[in-house]
């Protein structure tokens, strides 16, 4: 079940085409990356999920029904232009947001005490948002973005400005999140955190969509039908027509990683029985699948 459908969604801005007929669906209850390259048009259609702007054309669904207003509070969006008020301070700002949200101000209280309590940030409270550096202001964007509990989270570049182990602890609650039922919309140029996070992606280039699918699906897709091959031996595996030929073969003091092309309809198994049959200790043999950077960069490069 789709919890986000959108149907030919189109948006002009003048003579410049932000999205052209972009149709692809977010299931419920999963991590949906939202990839491209900037200026791609991926924040544009964020911002008509959003309904913070409206498209020239196309439908976006919402749980099956056209979104309206009322859906836009089971929404936390988390921008990738941060906009805490630097004068107020941090509790004060955080209960206001809680609210908006539609939470009452004791339901508010009780959830962010929780959340700064998990964040180890109880001191910044009474803080204003002028006096913390700017991963400390996006862990409290973060929370505000998350503290009622939406049936939907739109997170554009959320470990930007963190550290490693704030990265961490971001991911950490994203996985969390999705355990206990929320849909999250990933939208970030860090491919690391694709692979280790997301469901689905879709790849949006040039206002238009390039690709969409599960993460394991599509780099299986452009795979290449290598396999890398450890094995130990005093002699070197040689091509085997019809089966394989050997890429490389790097050996180590009688430890060897091999990369072998298999031929076109040549069966891994008879490929592993093979090299098995050849007197050789095979310690590893794995299918080669490429990284999502890799397809990232082919793709664009193949559209541009």
């Amino acid at each position: 079940m789709d919890l986000i459908q959108c149907k030919d969604v189109c948006k002009n801005f003048g003579e410049k085409v932000a999205l052209d007929h972009v149709s692809l669906d977010i299931p419920k209850g999963m991590i949906f990356g939202l990839l491209g390259p900037n200026g791609a048009g991926k924040t544009t259609l964020i911002r008509i999920i959003n309904r913070i702007t409206i498209p020239s054309g196309g439908t976006i669904l919402f749980d099956g029904h056209p979104i309206t207003q009322p859906d836009v509070e089971k929404i936390g969006y988390l921008p990738e232009e941060r906009g805490l008020y630097r004068k107020m301070k941090v509790g004060d700002q955080a209960m206001y947001l809680a609210q908006l949200k539609g939470m009452s101000s004791r339901a508010a209280a009780e959830a962010l005490k929780e959340w700064f309590i998990k964040f180890g940030i109880e001191s910044w409270w009474n803080k204003k948002v002028e006096e913390l550096s700017k991963g400390m202001a996006q862990k409290v964007q973060f929370i505000t973005t998350v503290v009622h509990r939406p049936s939907l989270l739109i997170l554009d570049e959320p470990f930007s400005g963190f550290d490693p182990v704030n990265a961490q602890l971001i991911r950490d609650e994203i996985l969390k999140l999705k355990e206990s039922g929320s849909t999250i919309v990933l939208s970030t140029h860090n491919m690391e955190s694709v692979e280790e996070l997301c469901d689905n992606i879709a790849l949006i280039n040039k206002s238009r969509l390039v690709i969409t699918g599960g993460v394991d699906d599509i780099r299986h897709r452009y795979g290449n039908n290598n396999v890398e091959l450890i094995y130990t031996s005093s002699s070197v595996i040689e091509s085997a027509p019809g089966l394989f030929k050997v890429l490389s073969d790097n050996d180590d003091s009688g430890r060897h990683t091999a990369v072998l092309s298999i031929d076109k309809g040549a069966d891994t198994n008879d490929v592993l029985r093979h090299v098995i049959s050849r007197s050789l200790t095979v310690n590893s043999f794995k299918e080669l699948v490429p990284r999502m950077n890799d397809i990232f960069i082919k793709l664009v490069t193949e559209e541009e």
